[in-house]
Formats: C-alpha cells, structure tokens, sequence
C-alpha cells in the first residue's frame, strides 16, 4: 500500500543549509518533485528576508555547483540550483530509490521531508539507502494513505494537516484571531513562514477539492 513520511535532518546536513550561516531567521522550500532517472527540478524559495544579493547569503557547498536568482514577490525569492551530480544527499538518494518528494522546508534548526513511496518497502529502501550514504535521516511519522489520499496526488501531508490541525484548535481562523503564526510556529518548532506556507498549501488543496465538487448553480 501507498505509504507517507516524514524524516528530519540536521539544517547543516544539506547543501541549502548553508543559507542559515548568514540568515538564521529564513526558511527555504524546495518546489515539489517527481523523481526521475538523473533528473531533480532545480527551483527552492527563500522566505522573509529582504537582502538584495540573496545569492550571495548560501556559502559554497559540495553538493552544489551553482546558484541562480529567478524572481521576488516581497521578501519571497525564487532561485535555481545546480545540484552536484556524484554528490550524495537527501535528494540524488530520493532519486535513486524512485520515491516522490512531497514537501521540503528548511529552518536553521533542521530540514522537514514529507515523501510518498509506492509501500511501506520502498520507504525503507530509502532509509537503507539513506544509512550507507551517511545521511543521519530521523524518521518522524510513517502512516499508509487513505482512500482519499490515494485519490488524488496532491493530498494534504502530515505536515499541513498538522498545521492546519493546530490552527483550528488555537483559534487562527476565528475573528478576531486568537493565536498568530508566530505562536502556531513556536509550537510545532518551526519558523512564521513556514506555518504560513504549510496553511497555504493546505487552504488550497481543501478549496480546490470541494469547490470542484461544487455544481454550477441552476438558472
């Protein structure tokens, strides 16, 4: 059966980590990918930080050879990167055991993964995989999919419905709020924009599901 995960790593133990050193107070999301032969999609934000030379602020890594500003919205920052292709990591190992990466963020503490392999084997193929390479990888939630989830590939992750979870029962979305997302972060160890992009993501999966189910209104 379809199975979830989540794992954690230590911030300095992938490559992006380095962006911490100078910007501990950022979070940096990887954009979603499907794993393919030899193939990673190249593209990450940083999030809340206004520093103009944002290219500058990641250090030289092994398993990076280039880094490449695309685009901002706010202090929101779109960049590409050029993965080292004989470099093992989190991502060249999620490759090469053919499981989809679903989520990535990053904080200076540590990274968050959420993944979906095929069944609960293919999870611990990688995590196998994961212990010759070095990578000091801690397994945090390990669940099968639901009917629902498996009905569509971009159901909510443990993450975002733990988010959203915390959000509901703090009193986020009453009015007036009860909690913020500073608070909703302090709680679940991570940063503000963090909690802010997991309760995006997760508002637009409910929206978009239920509003599709919506039939256009009779004349």
């Amino acid at each position: 059966m379809a199975t979830e995960a989540s794992f954690t790593v230590p911030s300095d133990e992938f490559p992006l980590g380095t962006v911490f050193e100078q910007l501990p107070d950022v979070s940096v999301e990887l954009e979603r990918i499907i794993p393919a032969r030899d193939v990673v999609i190249p593209y990450f934000w940083v999030r809340g930080t206004e520093v103009d030379d944002i290219e500058g602020a990641f250090s030289e890594h092994p398993g990076v050879t280039g880094i490449q500003f695309i685009d901002s919205v706010k202090d929101d920052h779109l960049l590409r990167v050029e993965w080292a292709v004989d470099y093992d990591d989190v991502l060249t190992t999620l490759t090469e055991t053919e499981i989809a990466l679903i989520e990535a963020v990053g904080t200076d503490k540590e990274w968050t993964f959420d993944i979906r392999g095929d069944s609960r084997d293919d999870i611990a193929g990688f995590q196998s995989r994961c212990r010759e390479v070095g990578i000091p990888i801690t397994l945090t939630k390990l669940h099968a999919l639901t009917p629902i989830e498996t009905a569509t590939e971009e159901a909510l992750t443990a993450t975002q419905q733990e988010a959203l979870v915390l959000a509901y029962e703090r009193g986020y979305f009453e009015s007036p709020r009860e909690t913020t997302m500073e608070e909703i972060g302090d709680e679940l160890g991570i940063t503000q924009q963090a909690v802010a992009s997991r309760l995006r993501r997760g508002i637009n999966y409910i929206l978009g599901n239920t509003l599709s189910d919506v039939s256009a209104p009779s004349r």
